[in-house]
Formats: structure tokens, C-alpha cells, sequence
């Protein structure tokens, strides 16, 4: 089996660019003997003739033309390679690719990623939604640096990676105005057993607990509606169609937002964040500035601002 010699490739590519021996060893700064004692290696190695004469120059051959054109564009490639990594902007602009988890808020997501956006190396912020086990799996082949999740990985999943627990927060529950009005003037938690309220759905952490705090109280809420979107679920909140809960980290920037009020906060139940990734240790500025916004939303200080 014949094997490619990269240089012999280099200087015929070099011939057929320029059309003749003569011109493209002024390019590559050899002998023309040099190239003619090549471009003959490569034909015989290759055993076909890459070039016929026409007067004074060169002119490819049929099979010539075709290896000509591989040839072009495994060189272009190259330029363009060297080119990528002498760009001192493109070296500064690293992508940076994270999964968020369709159960996480989107309110909180925004707070824990935008940071990122300012740190000095100018990294290129590529965000992602989806279900847990499928961001996790385009995670294990590289496709993510880091998934965001309101629970540790599930251990059923074969992927290989470290949970790193970011924070949590108390869960709060909102309603409108006009709702809260509706209902009678009842103590928390009470005033929520037979009102309307809004769930998340069975991919939210939350949800499971929520149901059995529910249990425990002996409160039986009439369930109206379940959302997989964080955001839709707030939005039906908004307009009175039911209580919901959030974390209470956020509450202000949530009452704002949706126009609504805290009923009450419940101090046993707490939604979690957690960053998931295939390295045991975080070193990348990215992940660092993620730890740290996550701290802010979730510490004692910022927990109403």
C-alpha cells in the first residue's frame, strides 16, 4: 500500500497553484531540481502522472486535477488552523458549554451563569436545555463541560462524573393578589388546603417532597395544572390561575417579576442546586465565577435582595 508523503504533497499542491516548477520554488524557497526530484518521488509512490507538459509549463493531469483538489483543501484546512491559533481574540474566546436542567428555574439559572459573561478571558457562553440524563450523556462525550441540576446525578445513569453541590434554598409559596384575596383569611399552611394551585412536574426535584410536605400537613390543595417549564408555571401564576412554589433566595426578584406576593415560606423544604461535571476538581474560571454568583444567591445576605 502506497504511503502519502506530506512534503512531496506540499510541494506538487505548490506546483499546481502556481503552474510552474520554476515559481513554486520561488514560493517554497528550494531548488528546482529540489521540487522536480519530489513531484517524481511522489508520482512514482503514487504510481500514477500528475502533470503533462504544455510549452514551457505544467498542466495537471486528469488524476492530477482530483488529488489537486484533496490537496487544496487539506492545506487550506492547515492555513486555517495556523491562523486559529496565532488569533490571540479566538485563543481569549473559549467556549464554554452548560447544560441546564429543564427542572432548574430559569430565574436562577440566569443569576448563577450571567457572571460568566464578565470575566476577563472573554469566554464564548453556550447554554443548553433538556432532561438530566440526556444533557448528561452529551456530557460524557465531551459535548458539555457542565450540567446544571436540582438533584445529584441519578445513580442508574453509566456516565462517569462528580456531583458538586452548589446551594439551597428555602421553598417559598406565591400567589397573586386577587388570589390571595379569594381565599379565606386563613394561618400558612392552612389557607393552601382545597385553593387552586400549580405543580412542577415529575423531572423537578421539588415535586415529590412538595406532595408529601402537602400529605403531612394534612393540606389537600386542588392541583389545576403541571408545568415542565419553570417559567410557564410562574407566568400561569401571574395571572391567578394557582398558588406555586419557588425558592425563597429569590423571592423579591419573583414578586417583582410575576407581580405576585409571598403567602408564606416553608422551613423544612429545600430546593437544591448542583453542578455536575466529569472532573472531581473544578479549576475553570467559568465554573470558579458559577461557585461564586451561586453563594451570593444563596447565602443569608442576598437571600432577599
Amino acid at each position: 500500500m502506497a504511503k502519502l508523503n506530506y512534503k512531496h504533497l506540499s510541494y506538487f499542491w505548490m506546483v499546481g497553484k502556481t503552474g510552474s516548477i520554476v515559481r513554486a520554488s520561488e514560493q517554497l524557497f528550494v531548488t528546482p531540481q529540489s521540487i522536480s526530484g519530489q513531484l517524481a518521488e511522489l508520482e512514482q509512490s503514487l504510481d500514477v502522472k500528475l502533470f503533462r507538459k504544455v510549452g514551457r509549463g505544467l498542466e495537471l493531469s486528469d488524476i492530477g486535477r482530483k488529488i489537486f483538489s484533496y490537496a487544496d483543501e487539506i492545506f487550506s484546512l492547515g492555513n486555517e488552523l495556523l491562523k486559529l491559533t496565532q488569533s490571540e481574540d479566538i485563543i481569549k474566546s473559549l467556549p464554554f458549554n452548560i447544560g441546564i436542567a429543564d427542572s432548574v428555574a430559569k430565574s436562577i439559572a440566569y443569576r448563577v451563569i450571567e457572571p460568566i459573561l464578565k470575566l476577563d478571558s472573554s469566554i464564548r457562553l453556550t447554554c443548553k436545555e433538556g432532561k438530566l440524563p440526556n444533557l448528561l450523556s452529551q456530557m460524557s462525550i465531551n459535548r458539555l463541560d457542565l450540567v446544571i441540576a436540582d438533584r445529584p446525578m441519578p445513580t442508574n445513569l453509566n456516565v462517569r462524573a462528580h456531583n458538586h453541590f452548589l446551594g439551597e434554598s428555602k421553598l417559598a409559596i406565591f400567589g397573586s393578589r386577587s388570589l390571595i384575596e379569594e381565599n379565606p383569611v386563613e394561618a400558612f399552611p392552612k389557607v393552601l388546603n382545597n385553593a387552586k394551585f400549580l405543580i412542577p412536574g415529575e423531572d423537578f426535584a421539588i415535586q415529590k417532597k412538595l406532595l408529601q410536605w402537602f400529605e403531612s400537613k394534612k393540606i389537600y390543595p386542588h392541583i389545576v395544572a403541571e408545568f415542565d417549564d419553570s417559567a410557564l408555571l410562574k407566568s400561569f401564576g401571574q395571572s391567578g390561575a394557582g398558588f406555586f412554589a419557588a425558592p425563597n433566595a429569590i423571592a423579591e426578584y419573583i414578586c417583582k417579576q410575576y407581580e405576585v406576593e409571598v403567602l408564606g415560606v416553608i422551613d423544612t423544604l429545600q430546593e437544591q442546586l448542583y453542578a455536575i461535571t466529569t472532573e472531581r476538581r473544578l479549576t475553570h474560571p467559568a465554573i470558579i465565577s458559577l461557585i461564586k454568583s451561586t453563594n451570593e444567591i444563596y447565602s443569608n445576605k442576598s437571600a432577599h435582595n
